[in-house]
């Protein structure tokens, strides 16, 4: 398994959190996904023979939050 971190723009809501691990939970490869609020940070565990980073990246861009690192 492979990590991935992504910083979002400032996160405004709390909802947003189960939003994007909703979302990104369902992923095929991904094994799990956590969305720390204060900090915007995306953190997720996946096999990268199912799913790329850019993928999850994209995914989560859709969702209409900014990645910024």
């Amino acid at each position: 398994m492979n990590t991935v971190k992504f910083k979002l723009e400032p996160l405004t809501c709390p909802s947003c959190i189960k939003k994007i691990e909703s979302k990104v939970g369902k992923v095929e490869g991904v094994e799990e996904v956590k969305v720390l609020f204060n900090s915007s940070k995306v953190k997720a565990t996946f096999d990268k023979d199912k799913v790329t980073p850019e993928e999850l990246k994209t995914i989560i861009e859709k969702l209409g939050y900014a990645v910024v690192a």
